[in-house]
C-alpha cells in the first residue's frame, strides 16, 4: 500500500514538473511585435512560418498584427508600435528621402514581384495590350508599388497611362473590387484571392499579371528601425532563419498543402479561391525562395519609383538594406 502511495505521489511530482517546465519555456520565449501592411495570401510564407511554428522553433514569439495601409504601417514602426514591418520597400526609400536619423532597414524578402493581375469584363481571344488604349481602367492608390509597378508595365507596352486611357484612380483600395463589380471600368487591377473570386463568379477573367510584366522586385520585405536592429541582432537573425525555413517549405509544397497551413489565418475564406490565388502565385514564382534582396532587384525598383515620379534622389541598395541575417540564414538552415 505504502509502495503504491509513492508511486503515485512520484507521478504528480513529474506532472507538476513537466506542467511547470513547459510554461517556463513558453515564458522564454522572446516576443516581436509585427504588422503586416494587409492580410494577404501573397504573403503565404509568414503564415507558414507562424502554422508550422518556425518561429518557435527559433525561440520567438511573434505577435502578428494587420495595419492596414503602408502609412499607417510605417508609423507604427517608426513610434514604436512595432518592432518589425512588412510592407513594401519602397516605404523605406520614402522615409530615407526625408532625412530620417533612424533608417528603416530591410533585412529580409518575403515577395520579389508584383502581386495584382489586369482583370477584364469578358475574355477576348489574342488578347493585346494595346486593346487597352481608349478603354476606362480603374488602377490602385497613387503612390503605391500596384500603381506604379501597373503603370511601368503600360508604359513598357507602349501605353501612355495618363493619356491612352481613363485611368481611375481615386477609389479605395478597399472597395476598387466592389467598384468594378458595380460597373465602373472596363479592365481593374486586382491582387488574388480577388481575381479569382471575380473569375468563379463571372464577373471578370484575368488576361495578363503586372507581376511577371514588371519583372523581379523587392515588393514586399520585412524591415526595422536601424536601432532596433542594432540592439536585438540574435532576435533578427532568428526571425530570419524562421521566414527562410517557411520560404524553403513553401518552394517545395503543393499549392494544395500550402493552403492547408494558411487557411486558419482567413476566417470564411473559401479553399478552393485560395488554393487558386497560390497556385498563380506560385506559377508566377512571386514568393521568394530566400530573404536576400539582391542589388539587381533593387535597382529594378528604383527604376519603377522613378518612372512613376517618386524617386526624388536614388537611395542605394547598401544604404537601406543588408543581406547580413539572410545570408547567415542560408548557413544555419538545413
Amino acid at each position: 500500500m505504502r509502495h503504491k502511495w509513492r508511486i503515485g505521489t512520484l507521478a504528480i511530482v513529474v506532472f507538476a514538473v513537466l506542467v511547470l517546465s513547459a510554461c517556463g519555456s513558453s515564458s522564454d520565449l522572446v516576443k516581436i511585435k509585427v504588422g503586416e501592411v494587409t492580410r494577404s495570401v501573397f504573403y503565404a510564407p509568414e503564415y507558414v512560418a507562424l502554422g508550422k511554428e518556425f518561429f518557435k522553433e527559433e525561440g520567438l514569439d511573434v505577435d502578428l498584427q494587420t495595419t492596414s495601409g503602408g502609412d499607417k504601417t510605417m508609423t507604427a514602426l517608426l513610434s514604436g508600435g512595432i518592432d518589425v514591418a512588412l510592407v513594401g520597400s519602397e516605404t523605406s526609400i520614402y522615409v530615407a528621402q526625408q532625412g530620417a536619423e533612424d533608417p528603416v532597414i530591410n533585412f529580409a524578402q518575403l515577395t520579389q514581384t508584383d502581386g495584382t493581375f489586369l482583370v477584364a469584363r469578358e475574355k477576348k481571344d489574342g488578347f493585346d495590350w494595346d486593346q487597352l488604349k481608349g478603354s476606362t481602367f480603374l488602377g490602385q492608390r497613387k503612390g503605391g508599388m500596384p500603381q506604379m509597378a501597373g503603370e511601368f508595365t503600360l508604359k513598357k507596352h507602349g501605353i501612355d497611362p495618363h493619356k491612352d486611357l481613363q485611368l481611375i484612380q481615386n477609389i479605395d483600395f478597399a472597395n476598387i473590387a466592389s467598384a468594378f463589380a458595380s460597373g465602373t471600368g472596363e479592365y481593374v487591377q486586382l491582387f488574388e484571392p480577388q481575381a479569382s473570386i471575380f473569375e468563379k463568379e463571372g464577373k471578370g477573367v484575368v488576361v495578363a499579371s503586372f507581376g511577371v510584366e514588371s519583372g523581379k522586385l523587392p515588393y514586399t520585405a520585412f524591415m526595422s528601425k536601424q536601432s532596433y536592429i542594432s540592439k536585438n541582432k540574435d532576435a533578427v537573425q532568428k526571425f530570419t532563419n524562421a521566414i527562410y525555413k517557411a520560404q524553403q517549405w513553401v518552394e517545395k509544397q503543393s499549392a494544395e498543402e500550402i493552403t492547408d497551413v494558411i487557411l486558419p489565418f482567413f476566417k470564411d475564406a473559401d479553399r478552393d479561391i485560395v488554393a487558386s490565388a497560390v497556385k498563380r502565385y506560385k506559377e508566377q514564382q512571386s514568393y521568394a525562395a530566400d530573404p536576400v534582396l539582391d542589388e539587381q532587384e533593387w535597382n529594378n525598383l528604383l527604376d519603377v519609383l522613378d518612372s512613376a515620379g517618386e524617386l526624388k534622389s536614388r537611395v542605394h541598395h547598401e544604404q537601406i538594406v543588408t543581406n547580413e541575417f539572410a545570408e547567415k540564414a542560408i548557413k544555419l538552415v538545413k
